[in-house]
């Protein structure tokens, strides 16, 4: 009976934490041909994911035009109603039926007359303004669907050609993968490795990885009061602002948004972003650089170079899902409205961004 006691609470727990809490430790490589195995199945395993995205994509945008097409016939049918009505107005006033029904004004043989040919002139008018603007609202709404199918189909080849791409990228990572098994001293041995790993990876590694993008995403809303907080970080020259953020005062200000930050830093190295930290068996490098960008609107946006964890570098289709997922950038006008930033540059342990007035 006591052992059901002991039993039951251990279960509750297991329920409460997530499987991967429940997992090894990450495998570790013994040499750099182990390494080079695990990073290339660590790769096949990546862009396996970004081919599922891509055929999602790929069967979204079909779907999208698919009812492009049914709306496009659909206003095609009713544009033809239109433009017989529109066509019959044009003809009335290239015959000169229109001018007929305005020289009848100048034939009133009274005010009341006058009055009562006018209005009927006038309903005419009305009305033949309304069937033109009525073909011209359903002409433009047909040029404007075949733009967007246009734009899709555009979509699609790009999608298609991508997926290609990848497809023929993973064929070689796995020839590659399959040839240095093979040629390894134990095969199986080294097969269950990569096995191992890949679990881990998927059920632990990712996590932890999105984690930490997640927590710095977080702490990124609210840098623009931190800016506006820390003394000196802003300063003027006239017409030009500048914004200098000290690479200590950043992970001063990361620990404070979060404990994940206690073992993780950042660092300014010419015109690269280092960030790593090392948390039990799991370490994470991520390699960047930020930009300034002015579409959808100004802002300084952070770019995955390289993203390394345990020691493996993962694919450049992990980095820019990441970057989609996760918005590491900062917007300048959130800390002052009325500039646009110019120029962002990092070394020296300094980020420093340049901003003009927005006019």
């Amino acid at each position: 009976m006591r052992l059901i006691y002991l039993l039951v609470p251990l279960l509750l727990l297991s329920l409460l934490h997530p499987q991967h809490n429940l997992l090894a430790d990450p495998v570790k490589p013994e040499n750099d041909d182990q390494q080079q195995m695990l990073q290339k199945s660590l790769s096949i395993v990546e862009i396996d994911h970004e081919i599922d995205r891509i055929t999602r994509q790929q069967d979204d945008t079909q779907t999208g035009i698919g009812k492009l097409q049914s709306q496009l016939e659909a206003k095609q049918e009713q544009i033809k109603n239109r433009q017989e009505h529109a066509g019959a107005v044009v003809r009335s006033y290239y015959m000169g039926e229109r001018d007929n029904l305005f020289t009848l004004l100048f034939s009133a043989k009274s005010l009341s007359n006058l009055l009562e040919i006018y209005s009927y002139y006038e309903m005419i008018m009305d009305q033949d303004k309304t069937v033109l603007n009525a073909y011209q609202s359903q002409y433009q709404s047909i040029k404007e669907t075949q733009q967007r199918m246009e734009n899709s189909y555009a979509q699609l080849t790009a999608i298609k050609n991508s997926l290609i791409k990848q497809r023929e990228r993973v064929l070689a990572l796995q020839k590659d993968l399959d040839s240095s098994i093979a040629g390894s001293s134990d095969p199986e041995a080294m097969k269950k490795m990569i096995q191992e790993f890949t679990n881990y990876w998927e059920n632990v590694g990712m996590y932890e990885v999105k984690r930490y993008f997640s927590a710095l995403s977080s702490a990124m809303d609210d840098l623009p009061e931190f800016i506006q907080n820390k003394k000196g970080a802003i300063r003027t020259n006239g017409t030009t602002y500048s914004i200098e953020i000290q690479e200590d005062d950043l992970n001063d200000f990361l620990k404070s948004k979060n404990e994940l930050f206690n073992n993780f830093a950042f660092h300014f190295r010419d015109n690269k972003v280092i960030a790593a930290g090392e948390s039990g068996n799991l370490s994470l490098q991520v390699e960047g650089h930020y930009s300034v960008e002015n579409e959808p609107e100004n802002s300084i946006l952070f770019h995955v170079d390289k993203l390394v964890f345990n020691g493996l570098e993962l694919p450049d289709t992990t980095c820019r899902q990441l970057e989609k997922e996760f918005d590491l950038g900062f917007y300048p006008q959130q800390i002052v409205s009325f500039v646009k930033a110019t120029e962002v540059t990092s070394r020296d342990q300094i980020l420093h961004v340049t901003l003009k007035l927005s006019m």
